[in-house]
């Protein structure tokens, strides 16, 4: 947070890597006039068009708001440079003062900050911290104050909002004679990441509260650095095969806290309810499903998730098997849930009465 010259780094990293994957922005010796789209065409196959849209995923987006949000800054001090010009109240150039009260105050309210060393270790970096902020609150009251009196007009705009399309693929539903669902609940875990493991209870308070209108769908993603969460993952879909998936999944979550053994994972195949043990241990060590689980890891790096637990959350279309919707990351809270899973249930309301 208070780090300046690395947020700066990474905000330049931010922008060349966007450059690099988009140098026609920067120069282009055939580049065509045309009226301004934040969707342009940027190449075309046998006369059809490929748009920039077309070349997102999650981590394009990402890059384009952080840059968007650098760009909207830059033309802020822009404006009132210009304005400043006139109107010297506009200034952006006087630098605030900093009390020492202020540093303190700051010193002793911020969680954290103390194990970074005394306050006249850290004195320094308080002080530029407060200062630019001081400086940006400046900027943005001054900012909207030349929109509100006319002097100045906006037309930056976004990038365009980025609805991630996702293939359920081979996801175990939560139900599966639920078909009148219109929102759907994609996750992708890892039995041996702890976020995961604490994100279940969550889920399982949504379930309840939307039992009719949301599905519910399990994908897998276990991490390089997790052992045996690729192993276990192939034992849940064995137990699938029995009718059982759930009752091991939730068996794996609420009680793994270290590597099992064999022996642990099959007396934990019999309390899930797994009637054949014999036939659930040939299908596991013969890793039956391991190409299945590794479908499901390419999907997920496909789409830009590069942790767990990740969810896609959005209108779902039964024939297809898709959810249209956004993506979230780490163990999200029931309200964030709750107002994604709303705003969704709205739109397919409000889309059912255009077309009755």
């Amino acid at each position: 947070m208070l780090n300046k010259s690395k947020k700066n780094k990474v905000a330049l990293k931010i922008l060349f890597s966007f450059l690099f994957f988009f140098p026609g922005w920067v120069y282009s010796e055939s580049q065509p006039t045309s009226h301004y789209s934040n969707n342009p065409v940027v190449a075309e196959v046998d006369d059809k068009p490929i748009y920039l849209d077309d070349l997102k995923h999650i981590r394009i987006q990402e890059a384009l708001m952080q840059l968007h949000q650098m760009q909207t800054r830059a033309l802020k001090e822009k404006i009132l440079e210009n304005l400043a010009k006139k109107h010297p109240e506009f200034s952006t150039q006087s630098t605030p003062t900093i009390s020492e009260a202020e540093v303190k105050k700051f010193y002793d309210n911020t969680p954290g900050i103390k194990e970074m060393g005394g306050l006249q270790q850290v004195y320094g970096e308080i002080e530029g911290y407060l200062r630019n902020s001081y400086r940006n609150m400046f900027i943005e009251q001054q900012f909207q104050r030349a929109v509100k009196q006319g002097w100045a007009k906006v037309y930056l705009t976004p990038p365009n909002d980025f609805h991630l399309v996702a293939g359920i693929g081979s996801a175990m539903l939560w139900s599966e004679k639920n078909k009148t669902a219109r929102v759907f609940v994609l996750e992708y875990s890892d039995f041996q990441c702890p976020f995961c493991k604490r994100v279940q209870k969550t889920l399982q308070k949504i379930r309840n509260k939307y039992p009719h209108s949301v599905q519910f769908g399990y994908r897998h993603f276990p991490l390089p650095f997790h052992e045996e969460a690729k192993s276990y993952a192939q034992a849940v879909e064995c137990a699938r095969d029995q009718g059982r998936f759930w009752q091991l999944q939730s068996w794996f979550y609420e009680n793994l806290t270290h590597t099992i053994s064999e022996a642990k994972v099959l007396e934990a195949a019999q309390i899930a309810g797994v009637k054949d043990i014999d036939e659930f241990k040939s299908c596991w060590k013969k890793g039956k499903y391991e190409k299945r689980v590794e479908k499901d890891i390419r999907d997920g790096a496909e789409m830009g998730i590069q942790g767990t637990p990740t969810f896609v959350l959005g209108s779902y279309d039964y024939e297809s098997g898709t959810v249209s919707g956004e993506m979230f990351s780490g163990a999200v809270s029931e309200d964030k849930f709750v107002k994604a899973i709303e705003k969704y249930l709205a739109l397919t309301r409000a889309e059912a009465k255009l077309n009755p």
